[in-house]
């Protein structure tokens, strides 16, 4: 695979997990957004920082600068996405059904889309356009770069998905997604309503055809994300109690239509882990949560071993690397959102 840290410059976009070439959101659609949100309910805060404990030292995963919380009073945070030609980060407010974004640069915050159909998870393409897992509606689109909205994904077999939650694209343009039925049981995530597939899957849509494979069948997916050169795929797991919280990594085909040797990357004993992303070294960043104690973001070294805990106020859902070389953190945790500066930076994304 060509390594696409060496095509991309530093002005086009830097771009979230599984996009592998520039592109940004077009300003035709960002321009929607609406004016900046009262500051004494969204605020930047002051340079807060939270407990972090660091195992073993391990330099690739250091922190390097204080933790800022950069918005409060939300909902329910998911969904970070970056865009790198605009500096912004996309996120979702779940259960306000909104879509917000942060101007990185100017710290604003604006509402981007009201209502979004509840969306959860959001990536980019390889051409900077927005993929968004709508859990209400129960699919999967895609924002143009003209503002228009294309369905990638709603029915398999004749059957209506569950509500997707979390979407990665590979570098080939083929689209990844898990559907699990979180937002069947009320009406705070999507809508209250019957289920209709059987399993709980993992899909992947097909660039070239449209055609959607369940390329996993045998868990309750829900983040997920390529390591590095896109050989393994990686991807929580929240089926049973017994493995609720667990990270399964699978070896993507050589033609990168399925997957292959599923096993347990992380097992743990307390605590589970929700949104994922790879750094450009192979750690795994995870979203955590089951205790106080442990709510924040753990850091897996590529053989598993325990790097990193960043510790926040509540769990935190999901996160994404961004900045304008790829080594901001950002989280998406309950009522907030918040950034750290680190020592690596996010996957394909420099």
């Amino acid at each position: 695979m060509t390594n696409a840290r060496n095509l991309i410059t530093r002005r086009t976009a830097l771009l979230s997990i599984g996009a592998g070439t520039a592109g940004a959101l077009a300003a035709p659609y960002v321009a929607r957004a609406q004016s900046t949100l009262p500051t004494a309910t969204y605020t930047m805060g002051t340079d807060e920082a939270f407990a972090t404990a660091l195992n073993g030292g391990n330099d690739t995963a250091r922190l390097r600068g204080p933790i800022q919380r950069i918005a409060i009073g939300f909902n329910f945070t998911e969904g970070p996405v970056w865009f790198g030609d605009q500096q912004m980060l996309i996120f979702s407010d779940l259960g306000a059904n909104r879509l917000y974004r942060w101007d990185n640069k100017n710290e604003r915050l604006d509402i981007y889309r009201d209502p979004s159909n509840h969306v959860n998870g959001n990536t980019t393409d390889k051409q900077g356009r927005l993929i968004s897992c709508e859990q209400q509606t129960r699919r999967v689109t895609r924002t143009e770069h003209s503002g228009d909205i294309t369905v990638i994904a709603d029915s398999f077999e004749g059957k209506q998905l569950n509500t997707p939650n979390d979407v990665v694209v590979h570098s080939n343009g083929s689209i990844w997604f898990t559907d699990p039925p979180n937002g069947l049981d009320d009406d705070f995530e999507g809508r209250r309503t019957t289920r209709e597939q059987e399993n709980t899957n993992v899909f992947r849509v097909d660039p070239d055809t449209g055609e959607i494979t369940a390329v996993i069948t045998d868990i309750q997916p829900n983040g997920l994300c390529f390591s590095e050169d896109e050989s393994k795929l990686y991807v929580t797991n929240s089926r049973t109690p017994a493995e609720l919280g667990r990270i399964r990594v699978y070896d993507v085909s050589a033609d990168t239509k399925t997957l292959e040797n599923p096993r347990i990357f992380i097992n743990p004993e307390m605590g589970s882990a929700d949104g994922i992303k790879c750094d450009f070294e192979g750690n795994i960043w995870a979203s955590w949560g089951g205790s106080p104690e442990l709510a924040g973001v753990r850091v897996f070294a590529p053989d598993g071993t325990d790097l990193l805990q960043i510790t926040l106020p509540t769990r935190a859902a999901n996160l994404c690397f961004g900045g304008p070389v790829g080594n901001m953190l950002f989280m998406t945790s309950n009522r907030m959102v918040y950034r750290v500066f680190t020592n690596t930076r996010g996957a394909n994304m420099i």
